[in-house]
């Protein structure tokens, strides 16, 4: 019971943060692959099926931009922040950093209740 409890909130958890590591990896242009790869090297696995219609819906909401590429190979579609993107990736990081904060300050407490 605990164990599923904890992988679904764990789940709950990466949901959360999916956008935020996403946008922080295209600040220059790249294609879904790759940044699938970069964010898995990084700790934060996704899944095909969530990466591609987040990039979608990224893009529709004019957080990205992305341009049809062609090198070695197949054509490829390759994503980079908007100015828009960049403002809204700022707002997140510093979002982000007040709340690991404040709950690196409740952790740190070991979860103890003073109210």
């Amino acid at each position: 019971m605990v164990g599923d409890a904890h992988e679904k909130l764990e789940l709950e958890l990466r949901r959360g943060v999916v956008v935020l590591a996403v946008l922080s990896r295209l600040g220059t242009l790249r294609y879904g692959y790759e940044l699938r790869q970069s964010l898995i090297a990084a700790g934060m696995p996704i899944e095909e099926g969530t990466l591609y219609p987040l990039l979608r819906r990224l893009e529709s909401q004019g957080v990205l931009t992305s341009e049809w590429r062609g090198t070695q190979g197949p054509n490829r579609r390759y994503y980079v922040l908007s100015d828009a993107g960049r403002d809204l990736l700022a707002r997140l990081t510093t979002t982000w950093h007040g709340i690991t904060k404040a709950m690196d300050d409740i952790l740190g407490e070991g979860g103890r209740d003073d109210g």
